[in-house]
């Protein structure tokens, strides 16, 4: 069991996160005394849409002050209309913990979100700061950090496997959310090759024969059971042409390697680079998310090819990181963030390496990998 960096929340709450990592098992852990309905389970789930009555039944039989989590809520969304019911009615008397791994339901049925009454929260696969920083590089980076990975490693291939083809199974056929399971397992592959880069969605169609709006369709797929996400471009206010596109990204590492067909192969120089920013942006997320940071993470680049990983923004405070897999920190790593703090445009940058050394280049605090990770955990990175 890992210790988990979340906070119960004193009120309502809805919280979404990637199939496998976690969200049942500290739901369980937090809530051990809440009424409990489990809709991945099929006689929950044929009882509540046999007699949805019964759901309101059950809460308002418990005292008050209880909690009621509802596992997996995107399978029944309707249920939500009597959550806001209830709340409505009996104000906090009773709280709710909605969880889910997919919002697409959720946002083609305009499924009714509470209006407010319950607050958003987001869950990831574990941090480094869960781990008690005893990670391994290239383990991560092949393995990612999805809970039942971390937990019996000597199984990591044939788990990761196991959830590539249980997430086209359960959440892609059974959900209904593509139509032909064949064409998106064969943009899987494709795409997802194309992980932590700008993409060219004419030329990804192409390579996975697959219709440019479908290639669209099935990236917002992606998107909407969180599995992947976007990251946009930072444009800051100058006269500098900069490039406006997104990113796209793997939620976990592991992930991204599995779906991408790689598993069972060496990682390559390239791939170390753009695998490290996936974890390195997984654990930014988490920070933002689980410390209440709030802010805009951004990456930034122009046309002529400077580019920085992140940028980080909240009201007048920026942050830019730089991320590289060598074991050696050089100074052409870094010229254009340095350039971005010498305008005045960020006021803080840190260089992450893959190496032992601390550094002070410039401007830029330049830390190994594990060491900045240290200090994004207790907010001296952003905040």
């Amino acid at each position: 069991m890992f210790i988990r960096q979340p906070q119960l929340p004193e009120r309502s709450f809805f919280l979404f996160g990637p199939r496998g990592t976690g969200k049942t098992t500290w739901l369980r852990q937090v809530l051990p005394q809440a009424l409990w309905f489990d809709l991945l389970r099929t006689q929950t789930l044929l009882e509540l849409h046999q007699r949805p009555e019964v759901f309101r039944q059950q809460v308002e039989a418990r005292p008050r002050g209880s909690w009621v989590v509802v596992d997996e809520v995107q399978r029944v969304p309707t249920l939500l209309n009597e959550v806001h019911a209830l709340i409505a009615e009996h104000g906090r008397d009773y709280r709710f913990a909605l969880s889910g791994s997919s919002v697409r339901k959720l946002k083609r049925l305009d499924i009714n979100l509470l209006a407010g009454r319950a607050i958003n929260c987001s869950f990831f696969p574990l941090t480094a700061a869960e781990l008690g920083y005893e990670v391994e590089l290239d383990s991560v980076l092949r393995f990612g950090l999805l809970p039942r990975i971390r937990s019996d490693p000597d199984y990591a291939v044939d788990t990761l496997e196991a959830y590539f083809s249980n997430y086209l199974r359960e959440e892609i056929q059974q959900e209904a959310l593509v139509k032909r399971l064949g064409s998106f397992a064969r943009f899987l592959q494709v795409a997802t090759l194309m992980n932590g880069q700008i993409l060219n969605v004419a030329g990804l169609a192409c390579d996975a024969a697959v219709a440019r709006p479908t290639v669209q369709g099935y990236f917002e797929t992606l998107t909407d059971t969180l599995i992947g996400f976007w990251l946009p471009a930072w444009q800051r206010r100058a006269k500098v042409k900069e490039v406006a596109s997104p990113k796209f990204f793997l939620f976990d590492p592991g992930v991204a390697w599995v779906l991408a067909g790689r598993l069972r192969e060496p990682l390559k120089g390239s791939e170390r680079g753009l695998l490290l920013e996936t974890w390195v942006l997984h654990e930014l997320r988490a920070a933002i998310a689980y410390q209440n940071l709030g802010g805009e993470l951004r990456y930034w680049r122009t046309p002529s090819g400077s580019e920085v990983d992140f940028i980080w923004t909240r009201a007048r405070r920026t942050v830019g990181i730089e991320v590289q897999a060598s074991a050696t920190w050089r100074h052409e790593f870094d010229g254009p963030l340095k350039r971005l703090i010498s305008d005045g445009i960020v006021n803080t940058g840190f260089g992450v390496h893959a190496g032992s050394a601390e550094l002070k280049d410039g401007p830029l605090r330049v830390l190994p990998l594990k060491q900045f990770l240290k200090a994004l955990a207790p907010g001296q990175v952003l905040g």
